[in-house]
């Protein structure tokens, strides 16, 4: 009998004993000296870090980091934020769809160029530090100063909206997460999306355009513009700014009235001080074809602390619809926001959004008003 018992014992032992392995040590994690289980994941640096297995609390600093957290259901890991997420809400969806992410502790000031307070990281002991636009030497500094992993995520260039960083930032951020199907699921809509667009404009003879108002470090008038703009990249829409490279620029009105082109439209964030600009010179404006046939339009502002997807993809819409009516006759804009809006963020934001920079529409220059515009120095 006692040897039945002794034989029991042993099975019992080993069978707990299999059971803990399992647990602390799960397929591609390997575990420290104090026996806690990590992986190991190479970031959008190509630096190789060393994670918790299980990761329950992050913070998200740097532009687009929040927005990537909550992209992937993931903002209830988030326990501190950067004060510009609480300063600035009204122009980022993100936040607008999660105002509770205001209410989080700090860790730094944030805005472009800012790096996040190390002490209140240390205070608040994060899992993983998710962090954008740093360099290597950076992001190891902060890693050895708070003890706390660092993952630099990227959005890349973004010409279009099949950006291979943006998708591997996703990708990583959801391995860590343990948001992998999200992830996948956030890459495929975005694709979609892209595809739809670019189907639907497909052998297009598009009018010239220009865009406008682009926000940039802060607001901007009707110089500041983008060559490439994505927007239009996606509808095939012919840009007159094309002809300056890639990416953001500031040209010369003089520039604008030699293009003159077919339609303008005017990013929101700046529509103020594009609205202030005509009152000091409407001769200028009145001189340009689009606005003295009435084809001028505002978008929504989707550059701010980087770029806000859900925004940029609803402003296509729009303007694939403005462009090709035809086209987008299945298409209301607005709708259409608020479809994306809710699979990106959880919420239809669209409503608040163009009741603080205007929506979509026809602009009227003379006599338009503006309630909200992005800040010219954030």
């Amino acid at each position: 009998m006692r040897k039945v018992l002794a034989l029991l014992l042993v099975l019992l032992v080993v069978s707990v004993s299999g059971c803990i392995g399992t647990t602390e040590n799960p397929t591609n994690t390997a575990t420290t000296e104090t026996g806690s289980a990590y992986v190991t994941v190479t970031d959008l640096l190509g630096r190789t870090v060393e994670v918790p297995a299980h990761v329950t609390k992050v913070v998200a600093a740097g532009p687009g980091a929040l927005r990537l957290m909550v992209y992937l259901n993931a903002s209830d890991m988030v326990i501190g934020v950067e004060d510009f997420e609480k300063r600035y809400n009204y122009g980022r969806p993100y936040i607008i769809a999660h105002p509770e992410l205001k209410e989080l502790p700090t860790i730094g000031p944030g805005g472009p160029g800012k790096l996040p307070d190390l002490e209140a990281l240390v205070k608040l002991k994060p899992d993983v530090i998710f962090i954008t636009y740093v360099d290597a030497k950076t992001a190891d500094d902060i890693q050895e100063k708070t003890g706390v992993p660092v993952v630099v995520l990227s959005y890349g260039q973004l010409a279009t909206f099949d950006d291979e960083e943006l998708f591997k930032s996703l990708e990583l951020a959801g391995k860590i997460l343990g948001k992998e199907k999200r992830a996948e699921e956030v890459i495929n809509f975005i694709k979609s999306i892209q595809d739809d667009l670019m189907k639907r404009t497909e052998n297009v003879e598009s009018p010239a355009v220009y865009v406008g108002g682009i926000g940039y470090k802060g607001a901007h008038g009707i110089e500041s513009t983008e060559a490439k703009y994505p927007p239009f990249v996606v509808v095939h829409a012919k840009n007159v700014a094309d002809e300056l490279g890639d990416g953001h620029t500031f040209i010369d009105k003089e520039q604008l009235l030699e293009w003159n082109p077919d339609y303008i439209f005017i990013d929101e964030g700046g529509l103020k001080l594009v609205l202030d600009d005509y009152q000091k010179d409407p001769d200028f404006y009145n001189s340009l074809k689009a606005v003295r046939e009435g084809n001028v339009y505002g978008i929504l502002p989707y550059n701010f602390y980087t770029t806000n997807i859900g925004t940029a993809l609803a402003d296509a819409y729009f303007i694939g619809k403005v462009l090709y009516p035809e086209r987008f006759e299945d298409i209301d804009p607005a709708e259409k926001a608020d479809e994306i809006y809710t699979f990106l963020l959880g919420k239809p934001v669209y409503s608040v959004m163009a009741e603080k920079f205007g929506g979509f529409g026809k602009i009227d220059l003379a006599n338009g008003t503006v309630k909200y515009s992005l800040p010219t120095s954030p």
